[in-house]
């Protein structure tokens, strides 16, 4: 997969990877059971240690001491990359993100940096029960000096992709932790460019300093001036450009979708300027409804715009514990049926 060219979200991280450390030789790459043949869980960092055999490390089962022991790398002025397996598992490095790699810098007067990237896969829908099926990135949302990157399967570099792109440049140009979400689902989603989104007509800014991490505006070209804005990010963001095709066919109603890749720290300009026109927003995730993300987003939102905001809402999981069964899972988390139901109400 390494030095391909990338296809899918996944070729697209594996590739950022495999160009960061081989654009530096500071990058450290650690985790459990990352080597090959075996590549990690989801198979991201499949032909890493053939490529780079000392700088692949697969760790014991250790959570926290695999952070920790990549805090103390990045005080000697290393920039490793620790893989937790599933998302659920952040909970076990809480205490070293919040309570030592964010306050190194501001604690040391700034002489030294934790350069400290966390990846991991969060989310449900594939039938993994209640411990390796939640998306908890919110708990992470509010932390001063850490930033939270979600990457999109749209292009921003033909040779890498815009989901490798965001990875290699938060590695190599931030000087702070970073813990960056990937979906699941997304892993197998084919690389999109602005020429393979047929009737949908996309724009992007950057909402992050240092590196480029789009907040993406997508609408169909042919439709009249948008009356809705919906608001979502990494597979939901999926689930949204359909809703917000077939609330256009199926019922006239004609939405712009941001999909920001930077959750925090929050930048939100350009979608409160989309919003000040169309005077309705929906913030749509996949993590639980209370104190998420969508919260702070319309919190903001009216914060900043008053009356101007007529209508709000947010859509997300039940507050509940993600079953295993099907069924049962697929009721517990939103969809594009939830999306196109919500913004019916609303209007």
């Amino acid at each position: 997969m390494t030095g391909s060219n990338p296809k899918t979200v996944l070729d697209s991280l594996n590739q950022g990877l495999y160009q960061a450390l081989r654009d530096d030789p500071q990058v450290i790459l650690m985790g459990e059971d990352l080597t090959d043949p075996y590549g990690g869980a989801f198979k991201v960092t499949r032909g890493l240690s053939t490529a780079f055999p000392n700088r692949v490390i697969t760790t014991p089962i250790s959570e926290a001491g695999i952070t920790g022991m990549a805090g103390g790398m990045a005080l000697r002025g290393m920039r490793p990359v620790v893989e937790i397996m599933f998302g659920d598992f952040t909970t076990l490095i809480m205490d070293q993100v919040i309570n030592h790699l964010t306050k190194f810098s501001a604690m040391y007067h700034g002489l030294v940096n934790a350069s400290v990237m966390i990846r991991t896969p969060m989310g449900g829908r594939r039938g993994y029960g209640p411990t390796h099926s939640q998306t908890l990135e919110k708990f992470f949302l509010g932390a001063p000096g850490l930033t939270v990157l979600a990457p999109f399967n749209l292009m921003s570099d033909v040779s890498i992709g815009a989901p490798g792109q965001l990875l290699y440049e938060a590695i190599l140009k931030l000087n702070s932790p970073v813990l960056f979400v990937e979906n699941k689902l997304q892993y197998t989603l084919k690389l999109r460019s602005a020429a393979d989104l047929g009737e949908y007509s996309l724009a992007s800014s950057n909402s992050a300093e240092g590196i480029h991490a789009p907040f993406y505006r997508l609408v169909l070209q042919s439709a009249p001036s948008a009356s809705f804005t919906l608001a979502a990010y990494g597979h939901m963001a999926h689930m949204a450009l359909e809703a917000l095709y077939r609330l256009a066919y199926e019922h006239e109603i004609f939405c712009e979708l941001w999909v920001p890749t930077q959750l925090a720290p929050f930048m939100l300009t350009p979608l409160i300027e989309s919003v000040a026109h169309t005077g309705c927003l929906l913030a749509v995730e996949e993590g639980t409804l209370s104190l998420g993300w969508g919260a702070e987003v319309l919190a903001r939102t009216a914060e900043a715009l008053g009356p101007s905001l007529r209508k709000a809402g947010r859509l997300a999981a039940k507050e509940t514990v993600v079953p295993a069964a099907p069924e049962l899972e697929a009721e517990c988390l939103p969809d594009t049926e939830d999306i196109i139901k919500r913004v019916l109400e609303m209007v």
